[in-house]
């Protein structure tokens, strides 16, 4: 048995048992991978896919035992060439952050310009998704880290470390009716359209509970997962916009007014999460920092030491977040 068999296991696994993709993604060719794998197989003595014709169909029970333990092999060389370099202390390396539109295009930029000087050798790839892009990447072992609000029903493998809260805020065009108000109100909100995050209409904390409790229903012209989406719609006039108070650039944004909503809708919270027994470099306790100055060395190793998520609370509870407005 080879390490690059269990590399090439673990890529058909995360392009859905594709092996034309998996051997693209290898930069290898597909009758290579696939001879790797029929050699593991006869190695083990039993399938570990089902397949039909030269399709690989399904995966079978005591290949699913395999793949959990080379998923865990692989992890481990990966946690063994991370120490090896954290030994050497050259300042080089990699880190992979899953995260959403948001983040990337409105929080992180001044943070990796910051990190980029401090370690030019290390290589930096940003993956953007959805909450639940994000968590897969982080299941596949593709992040390092997993910077997300919300949603954390979905990382139940990973720590997760409070960063900073963030309200959202209204946004129209000038002239429209509600320009001139300093603070809006549900009332104002449910006479006109609107057009806010597709995550907004989900949870107790949901733009449709909220109208709800004020005996009202909204008018949900548009949803979108994008903030710049979201406001290339309101300039068109398709609605009010209700976007993350982060995501309003005074600069790129003077043709519209934005408008305080903190006293409408509860704050939300920008986490940052790893995997529990990962390995973490030098760099990447600088970058946590980066994000949220809070987040020291020993703050992070506490709660990555940390039995259970009630524990981590725990360590978090004395901290007052930044917040964003």
């Amino acid at each position: 048995m080879k390490l690059q068999q269990l590399r090439y296991l673990a890529a058909i696994v995360e392009n859905d048992l594709n092996i034309t993709a998996a051997a693209e993604r290898l930069h290898t060719s597909q009758p290579g991978v696939s001879k790797q794998l029929k050699q593991l197989e006869d190695e083990l003595g039993f399938p570990i896919f089902l397949r039909q014709g030269r399709t690989l169909t399904r995966i079978t029970p005591a290949g699913k035992r395999v793949i959990e333990r080379a998923l865990r092999i692989l992890k481990e060389v990966q946690s063994i060439k991370r120490l090896a370099d954290e030994q050497r202390g050259d300042g080089r390396g990699s880190l992979s952050i899953g995260t959403t539109h948001t983040q990337a295009r409105y929080v992180l930029p001044p943070v990796i310009r910051r990190f980029r000087e401090r370690y030019p050798e290390v290589e930096l790839h940003l993956h953007q998704g959805t909450s639940e892009q994000i968590a897969d990447f982080a299941a596949r072992d593709r992040i390092d880290f997993a910077i997300n609000t919300g949603s954390q029903e979905l990382f139940t493998n990973l720590v997760l470390l409070p960063c900073y809260r963030w309200h959202r805020r209204i946004v129209v065009p000038h002239g429209h009716p509600l320009a001139k108000e300093s603070k809006g109100t549900i009332e104002m909100l449910g006479k006109y359209p609107i057009v806010t995050y597709v995550f907004g209409f989900s949870g107790p904390s949901s733009l449709q509970q909220i109208f709800a409790r004020a005996g009202l229903t909204p008018h949900v012209a548009l949803t979108a997962r994008d903030a710049d989406v979201i406001k290339t719609y309101v300039r068109l006039g398709l609605g009010v916009g209700i976007v993350a108070s982060m995501a309003i650039d005074p600069r790129e944004d003077a043709d519209l007014i934005s408008i305080d909503a903190s006293h409408l809708f509860p704050a939300h919270l920008t986490w940052a999460g790893f995997h529990q027994g990962a390995l973490l470099r030098g760099y990447m306790y600088d970058f946590l920092q980066l994000v949220a100055p809070h987040l020291t060395k020993r703050l992070v190793d506490r709660a990555g030491n940390a039995s259970a998520p009630a524990e981590v609370d725990a360590l978090f509870a004395d901290v007052e977040l930044p917040v964003y407005k």
